[in-house]
């Protein structure tokens, strides 16, 4: 049985397929994207074209490319290929394709690889059957996932394959993909005589959030629902709107609206205004930003505008960050805002900003000062006649594990770069941490 063996498809250029289907790449060099893990001596393109694959798990979000991968693998290799559905596949199927598959290397010297798409469909007892037969060599495993395989798919089973992760497409290889099926006569829309407008195609690539499916798909209903003028069919922003049914937001990321509009939303939430800072999120996700972009930037602002006058706030930015890697849009949309609301609300202060700009000034514009001896390493042999380390005072063996010595270089004596707000936690540790010189 053949991966891709179902009514129509053996036909792999099929006008009744969908584009997305008739343009899947036939080989390695047709595939768009993942130069990561397939390109030129990459190890998984090395398994491939040698045919040498050993067991593996592609994870990554719809759209990436994974089954388009397992179809080129299907025609470069000399195994059987078997498909399994995940959710309709039971224990019985599962142990008859193993028994047919130990046959195969038996009788006919043939290996048996076993595409399971969404491979974390199955449950335990149905990963379990699968252990031994990989582990043995009996099959050899391609399973598919969208959801991270090191909390779905069992670990004796990750332990023996290989995971390689899809990263989501860029917009510049979904533009690809579309001028691509555009061209192609064969597969293609190439038969059709279209002109397409440079918005109209930004916008199918934008919205398509790195689904290439989802890219592909609107674009054949864009071509085939619009009537040709004079033998031409004409593609415009508006068409490609209703095709996505999503309409196209005033946003040009890679303009001068990209740095307006991450700067006026740097500034609501530094302003303490999160109504205006999630309009500003909201454009800037609606119109196609890269969200990592968004993230970073709100974990500078975490830092340099807010600081310790609440030091959750990095924390509440650093796990938006960490759930957008995790979850992926358009989910993350929501820790997004919750970080965004989160650190609009919270007390401000830039006192630790300005508190490392005061410090890398005098370390570039005064000589750097040598470390006091009581300061010095002392465990190292021979440092104590240097008297490394004499005179130091152990800040855990006086009351309240603080102790008053000199910290700085002999120069520096008194300089003070850390000035506490009076906003927030910062407030309460403001009057221990003041120095003399820095009380009014």
């Amino acid at each position: 049985m053949n991966l891709f063996d179902y009514p129509g498809l053996s036909d792999r250029y099929d006008s009744e397929l969908p584009l997305a289907a008739r343009m899947r790449p036939q080989n390695l060099d047709e595939f768009i994207g993942q130069e990561e893990i397939l390109g030129p001596g990459k190890l998984l393109r090395r398994a491939i074209e040698t045919d040498t694959l050993s067991s593996l798990i592609l994870y990554g979000p719809p759209g990436s490319g994974k089954t388009s991968l397992a179809e080129v693998i299907s025609r470069m290799s000399q195994a059987e290929f078997i498909k399994l559905n995940s959710v309709t596949s039971g224990v019985k199927e599962l142990r008859e394709t193993i028994q047919q598959a130990r046959e195969r290397r038996l009788y006919h010297r043939q290996k048996t690889i076993l595409f399971i798409d969404e491979i974390h469909h199955l449950n335990k007892s149905q990963q379990d059957i699968l252990l031994p037969a990989v582990e043995d060599g009996i099959i050899i495993l391609i399973g598919a996932t969208t959801e991270n395989p090191y909390f779905e798919v069992n670990s004796a089973l990750l332990s023996r394959s290989r995971v390689f992760r899809l990263r989501r497409l860029t917009t510049e290889e979904i533009k690809l993909a579309l001028q691509r099926a555009l061209q192609d006569e064969e597969r293609g829309l190439g038969q059709y005589s279209v002109e397409i407008t440079e918005e109209a195609l930004d916008h199918l690539a934008n919205i398509a959030n790195g689904d290439i499916r989802n890219a592909l798909s609107a674009l054949e209903m864009a071509v085939m629902t619009t009537p040709p003028q004079q033998g031409v069919r004409h593609i415009n922003l508006t068409v490609a709107e209703d095709a996505m049914q999503r309409r196209a937001v005033q946003y040009d990321r890679h303009g001068d609206q990209h740095y307006d509009v991450i700067s006026a939303f740097i500034k609501s939430v530094r302003g303490s205004d999160p109504d205006a800072a999630l309009y500003w999120l909201a454009l800037m996700l609606y119109g196609g930003e890269d969200p990592r972009f968004i993230v970073r930037r709100l974990i500078i602002l975490a830092s340099e505008d807010i600081g310790l006058a609440d030091p959750q706030a990095m924390l509440i930015a650093q796990a938006a960050a960490s759930a957008l890697e995790w979850v992926g849009m358009p989910e993350a949309r929501i820790p997004l805002a919750e970080a965004t609301i989160y650190l609009s609300l919270a007390p401000k202060s830039n006192s630790a900003y300005l508190a490392i700009e005061r410090a890398l000034h005098d370390v570039e514009t005064k000589p750097t000062g040598s470390v006091p001896a009581h300061l010095r390493d002392s465990h190292y042999p021979g440092a104590r006649q240097f008297d490394h380390g004499a005179g130091y005072r152990y800040p855990h063996d006086y009351p309240g594990h603080v102790v008053k010595q000199e910290y700085l270089p002999k120069s520096l004596k008194g300089s003070c770069y850390y000035h506490p707000s009076d906003q927030g936690w910062e407030a309460k540790q403001r009057r221990q941490t003041l120095k003399p010189n820095q009380k009014k």
